[in-house]
């Protein structure tokens, strides 16, 4: 009997003390969930990052926290509570900003606590000295059973106080909610006041076309997917669970936060800062008002490079206005084009069709008077020839006689709107592209002279985006795609949303007159404008024409002229279409055509691009005993150490970092030696390829000139020679 009372009494302790495991379990779980909520739980959405395509951030935001504490919060009642815990805070505040000590947060905490609490509406309120009966009675006795105080209304004073010295990043803030007073609820002891301050990473780089929101403006990007970038703020109804934790309300109409997007731009860095240089040191040399300069895939419709400056008050350039978009102006003979094609394809003019350009002087074309070529020399030309030498006069005529006689103008219109669509906008609405205007309304004052003047580049307006798409379509094969800024939205590793350029025509132009204008544009490049840049056709072939336009606006500082070059390469198989518009001012000894003026930039695009693709550290044999390349050209010491690495079983080295020469033996031992790049001194860059003695030479303040291609056999100065900082030197490659 004994023993099945003990076996019973065990069975009882078993079972008790498993429900008070239990029980502590639960009270675990409960407990972990609070603090999680507390912690991690998120109702803000974050902005998002704009990117570049290779994924290197553009523009991105930086979360800024402050915690504004509200004294009067009836979390803050207990006056011992408060102490406690505010002269823990002080003494770790103090030590985490370092910017006074313990004893000054001490005394702001309490001193902000004590003036947040004001006594109003005082009254006197009569009531019992003493509860029980028997205590009453001797009260009664002595007179003093009701005793008066003056009583206060208390009234709290919630203005927030900003308790940090300054705004703390995420990482800091993290740290800091962990502090006491700071752990508790936020909202009822103090609010997290967050901001969100957009970083550029890249500095002014493409600067107009990322866009900016703020009190300044909003434009580009930023502006464009304001929504998509902003993302969508949270809400929960939450619940006081215990002091200093709040929980959400189950089943409540709760709303999560969501991020926004990354938004990733076709942007290449490389191009983009290439472009911005050459644009900014031709701007500065011919003191030009602003420039342009666009590059574009040819099959793809990517923008790889879009740099916009501006004279800014002080004489410097920046990105001050998106002027590939916004920019709607007079082509002037870029426009030729559309008239080329025109003429060829509408009109069924052969290309051995001559006119008399009359050397260059003034002539009367219909009603037009005074129409002239800014050259001389040529009389009797043919097609070809028109187009190599820019010759206005020609085409004037040619268009005249064919739509301007006969009565055909409407025809002329309608074929440059609905075959070459160039009166439509390219799909860049968003970002602020501007309606192209060309005329489809022949009752003006002076219908002859108009269609005189369209026929080079006057009377039309066009920015330098839809120029480029155009000129893009020659290059594709007749085939006009729209440009591509924005390449995909992605929210983390996921891709939301992908954009493609869209067909705006499959052929714009039948496949002989194509042709014909392709030659046109080549011959341009080898005996025309563009010969001065592109007339060496050994490495590259490129396909261009100029354009200069006379702008009638008004203007202080000399005749405004708009000059310009759009040129695609390689001609024989294009990749890349490339766009220069800059406007200036006639000065002396300064460029105002489009050749002199936009030439160079287009001209250092096209060597940076080719270069870039062709041959940079040397060939390595595809077969065969050898395995280890034939050279390997100097340049950055750590990738010359990664490239050897792949091919030579031993590279030597005294340096891990800076420029370097290399030498190859017949062991495959790859030794590379240091550069001297002492400032003010000439360094050597004899074997090293161009782009990396481009930007060594650069970066000690010379001007480069080169030659050729391989790797640099050749400098002007020699090595080791004082230079200053703007002097010219000339390397040829081989």
């Amino acid at each position: 009997m004994k023993e099945e009372r003990s076996k019973v009494k065990s069975d009882i302790l078993l079972r008790v003390r498993l429900l008070y495991v239990l029980f502590i379990l639960v009270g675990a779980v409960v407990l972990t969930r609070i603090i999680w909520v507390q912690l991690f739980s998120r109702e803000v959405a974050y902005n998002a990052d704009r990117l570049s395509r290779d994924g290197e951030p553009l523009a991105t935001s930086i979360f800024r926290y402050q915690a504004a504490f509200d004294f009067a919060s009836p979390g803050l009642d207990s006056l011992d509570t408060f102490r406690e815990q505010a002269d823990s805070l002080s003494k770790l505040l103090a030590a985490f900003f370092r910017d006074k000590p313990a004893s000054a947060y001490a005394r702001m905490f309490r001193q902000e606590h004590a003036r947040r609490y004001r006594l109003v509406r005082p009254r006197d309120t009569t009531y019992l000295r003493s509860e029980g009966r028997i205590a009453r009675f001797f009260d009664r006795l002595r007179g003093e059973e009701y005793i008066t105080r003056r009583i206060y209304d208390t009234l709290r004073d919630h203005t927030p106080v900003n308790i940090f010295p300054r705004e703390v990043d995420y990482a800091e803030w993290e740290v800091l909610r962990r502090y006491p007073l700071l752990n508790w609820n936020m909202g009822m002891v103090y609010t997290l006041v967050e901001r969100d301050e957009r970083i550029y990473p890249q500095g002014e780089l493409a600067r107009r076309t990322i866009g900016l929101t703020g009190d300044r403006g909003n434009y580009g990007i930023e502006e464009a997917y304001r929504t998509e970038l902003a993302g969508r703020d949270g809400r929960a109804i939450r619940q006081r669970i215990a002091r200093g934790f709040y929980g959400r309300v189950a089943g409540a109409d709760h709303v999560d936060p969501v991020d926004g997007y990354d938004v990733v731009t076709t942007l290449d860095l490389d191009l983009q800062d290439v472009a911005d240089k050459a644009l900014r040191r031709q701007l500065e040399q011919q003191n030009a008002v602003w420039g342009t300069t666009i590059v574009m895939e040819v099959h793809t419709g990517e923008i790889l490079a879009l740099a916009n400056l501006g004279r800014d008050p002080g004489g410097g350039y920046s990105e001050r206005e998106n002027y590939a978009l916004s920019r709607s102006m007079e082509p002037g003979s870029t426009f030729k084009l559309a008239t080329m094609l025109t003429l060829l394809d509408d009109a069924r003019m052969s290309p051995s069709t001559v006119y008399d350009t009359h050397n260059g002087d003034p002539v009367t074309v219909g009603p037009a008077r005074n129409i002239r070529d800014s050259h001389r020399g040529d009389h009797e030309i043919d097609f070809r020839r028109a187009v190599a030498s820019s010759s206005n006069v020609y085409f004037a005529e040619a268009v005249w006689d064919r739509y301007g006689i006969t009565g055909k103008k409407f025809d002329y219109s309608r074929y440059l709107h609905e075959t070459l669509h160039l009166g439509q906008t390219v799909g860049l609405e968003r970002l602020g592209e501007r309606q192209p205007s060309i005329t489809t309304d022949w009752k003006v004052p002076d219908p002859g002279v108009m269609l005189v003047k369209m026929a080079y580049g006057y009377r039309v307006r066009l920015a330098p985006i839809q120029m480029i798409t155009f000129y893009n379509a020659i290059a594709n094969g007749g085939k006009m795609i729209s440009p591509v800024l924005i390449r995909e939205l992605r929210r983390g590793d996921r891709v939301e949303e992908r954009f493609e350029s869209r067909t705006i025509a499959s052929s714009i132009a039948s496949r002989a007159a194509l042709h014909e204008v392709q030659q046109c544009l080549q011959a341009v490049c080898t005996e025309g404008t563009a010969s001065a840049f592109f007339r060496d056709t050994t490495r590259v072939r490129v396909a261009a024409k100029t354009g200069t336009a006379q702008i009638t606006a008004p203007s202080e500082g000399g005749r405004p002229y708009l000059g310009s070059m759009i040129a695609y390469f390689p001609a024989d198989a294009p990749r890349y279409t490339v766009l220069t518009t800059i406007e200036t001012r006639a000065q002396p000894g300064k460029a105002y055509y489009g050749g002199p003026l936009a030439g160079p930039v287009v001209k250092r695009m096209v060597d940076y691009i080719y270069n870039r693709g062709n041959d940079w550290y040397g060939r390595v044999e595809a077969d065969g005993p050898r395995r280890y390349p034939d050279r390997i050209k100097g340049g950055d010491i750590a990738q010359i150490r990664r490239v050897a690495g792949k091919f030579s079983p031993r590279t030597e080295c005294e340096e891990r970092r800076g420029w370097g020469r290399t030498r190859v033996d017949s062991l495959s031992r790859v030794v590379v030696t240091a550069i001297d790049e002492t400032p003010g001194v000439m360094p050597d860059v004899r074997g090293m390829g161009l782009k990396d003695a481009l930007f060594l030479l650069e970066s000690h303040g010379l001007r480069v000139r080169f030659s050729g291609q391989g790797a640099v056999i050749r400098q002007s100065i020699p090595a080791g020679t004082r230079i200053a900082s703007g002097a010219a030197v000339t390397i040829t490659l081989k």
